[in-house]
């Protein structure tokens, strides 16, 4: 009777931490256009509503060699001008790391196309801090850089993200508790 109760004293605690801990969302990575990617067959405002942005998430670009991937200030992005580019790909596959809060604006080299509806405008904001948490402080923004694609998990197994955006959530799940229970029960 003693087991069961500690078995039951153990359920409950594990239950409490799952939900009483807060979980951090991780990054999100998002595939720009979705199937269509970087290129003027695009909807580009139809694929970015109802998306928000945050630091620390990632803009996938894929695309042909007919385009390129042009980082402009909100004149060039308004004038579908590339002159004064903060960054400039052209080699199909551009990872661009979200750094800092704030507005980011991406067009296409070709000024035709970006005339006719291939650019970007992606508001960035800051997460929450989670509760009880200092707030971070401001991060200096690093020069944009494109950096691989795939990523890894905690294993070491890389994943591929195909479409779409993909935000996971880490921490004592229900799940988990719930098996705890069971090989708790198991043991008495």
């Amino acid at each position: 009777m003693a087991g069961a109760r500690v078995a039951l004293a153990l359920c409950v605690v594990l239950l409490v931490h799952a939900v009483a801990v807060p979980r951090r969302a991780e990054a999100a990575s998002y595939n720009v256009g979705n199937s269509a990617g970087w290129d003027i067959s695009a909807d580009f405002p139809s694929w970015i509503n109802g998306k928000t942005f945050y630091v620390g998430d990632v803009l996938v670009f894929q695309y042909s060699k007919y385009h390129t991937l042009e980082e402009v200030d909100e004149a060039g992005f308004k004038n579908c001008s590339a002159a004064s580019a903060l960054l400039s790909r052209s080699d199909g596959n551009t990872t661009v790391p979200l750094t800092a809060p704030g507005d980011r604006y991406f067009i296409c080299g070709n000024q035709l196309h970006c005339l006719g509806g291939m650019k970007l405008h992606v508001l960035v904001h800051q997460p929450a801090a989670a509760a009880g948490a200092p707030a971070a402080a401001p991060q200096p923004q690093a020069d944009p850089v494109a950096v691989p694609a795939p990523s890894t998990d905690d294993a070491g197994i890389p994943r591929l993200f195909i479409g779409g955006s993909h935000r996971t959530t880490v921490g004592v799940g229900p799940l988990l508790v719930t098996w705890l229970c069971v090989v708790a029960a198991l043991l008495v």
